[in-house]
């Protein structure tokens, strides 16, 4: 295959995965009332691994996203009393986010609905279907961190 259509494809690919990001963003703001971020926060902090709250740090690279783009979020999470940043106990520079009880509740209430969201989206895919396309984008996924231009 010639490297001008394998440009093309990579294109369209990288287009469709920005597509993709934008409509999950409309579509989880329509149907769940909340942004992509934010539904990623509060999913990372209700896992048991989080039960004593992430580091604002930890968050940030869990998520993949930036201080600042977090700090917005976090914000509007605090807002809304489904989060609270505290300071670390040992290293009072740091602070940490704890999902409050309002937080968890929203989250617990919210589950029926993201797993029904998952189902309709992924409607057309069989199991198999869904495990390979997540080793696919795990692969995407680390080959991007290592890109260097």
């Amino acid at each position: 295959m010639k490297q001008k259509q394998v440009s093309e494809v990579h294109n369209r690919l990288f287009f469709r995965l920005f597509q993709l990001g934008n409509s999950l963003q409309r579509q989880a703001i329509k149907e769940l009332g909340i942004t992509t971020v934010q539904w990623a926060v509060l999913g990372a902090l209700a896992r048991p691994q989080a039960d004593q709250g992430m580091t604002f740090g930890q968050l940030a690279d869990y998520l993949l996203v930036s201080r600042q783009s977090l700090d917005g979020v976090l914000k509007r999470l605090e807002r809304d009393a489904y989060v609270r940043r505290v300071p670390h106990e040992t290293d009072k520079r740091a602070r940490v986010v704890i999902l409050l009880p309002a937080g968890k509740q929203f989250w617990d209430d919210a589950q029926p609905h993201i797993y029904e969201f998952y189902a309709q989206a992924m409607k057309n895919f069989r199991f198999d279907d869904s495990v390979t396309f997540v080793h696919f984008l795990n692969r995407l996924q680390h080959d991007l961190g290592e890109v260097e231009l």
